[in-house]
């Protein structure tokens, strides 16, 4: 089974970027994640394409972005030349979530679909044959340091099912209170994909923590 560690850049030391990369590219996570809030979808801003330029000529690892914005279908191409390498929307967003896979398909790298935890999860079902990734999110999009919502289990059941009859290839993630706590149950249920960022960059010993994230 498919075991990727994404931490979030997020709750990294933005003081210090370039060796928060640098950390990065040494240890065994495989992925960057990058949350983009816009301050109107999601009441937080955090930010956008320079910083995620900058980062990109440092980072050797692939670029998880998560864009919590209206309109994402006017930004697709931006992020991608900004070096996404992964580019997840939320289905709540979009008037045609198709349109935007579509479009970021288009510039040659990966799709995802996220939903909020007071969406049901069948309503992601017309677009799981469209993507590569879907994430579920298991707290609100745009705060970070909440809860992992416990009911996240059950819809990450349901998603797995979905996703076992229609396109197997489609990786899951969970974005959200994740800690070396859950991240063994999270993986035996399915999910290929955790993004921790507190958990990690909050770490004494955060090369260490992504270690135990994915042997968990």
């Amino acid at each position: 089974m498919i075991r990727i560690i994404s931490p979030s850049i997020l709750s990294a030391d933005f003081g210090n970027l370039q060796s928060m990369t640098e950390m990065i590219n040494a240890s065994e996570a495989d992925w960057l994640h990058f949350d983009v809030m816009d301050g109107v979808f999601v009441p937080n801003i955090s930010f956008g394409f320079p910083v995620m330029e900058a980062v990109k000529k440092h980072c050797t690892k692939l670029l998880d972005v998560h864009i919590m914005i209206v309109h994402p279908e006017k930004y697709v191409q931006q992020f991608a030349r900004a070096g996404a390498g992964m580019l997840t929307f939320h289905f709540e967003t979009a008037e045609n979530p198709l349109e935007v896979i579509n479009l970021i398909h288009t510039e040659g790298i990966k799709a995802g679909i996220t939903i909020n935890p007071d969406i049901p999860v069948s309503e992601l079902e017309p677009f799981i044959d469209k993507v590569d990734m879907v994430l579920l999110m298991t707290v609100f999009a745009g705060y970070g340091g909440q809860k992992f919502i416990e009911e996240s289990y059950n819809r990450i059941d349901e998603l797995k099912a979905m996703i076992d009859r229609k396109n197997p290839a489609c990786l899951i993630e969970v974005d959200g209170g994740v800690t070396l706590e859950n991240a063994s149950k999270l993986f035996k249920h399915g999910v290929n994909v955790l993004v921790a960022g507190s958990t990690v960059f909050n770490a004494p010993d955060p090369m260490k923590m992504i270690v135990d994230l994915k042997n968990a």
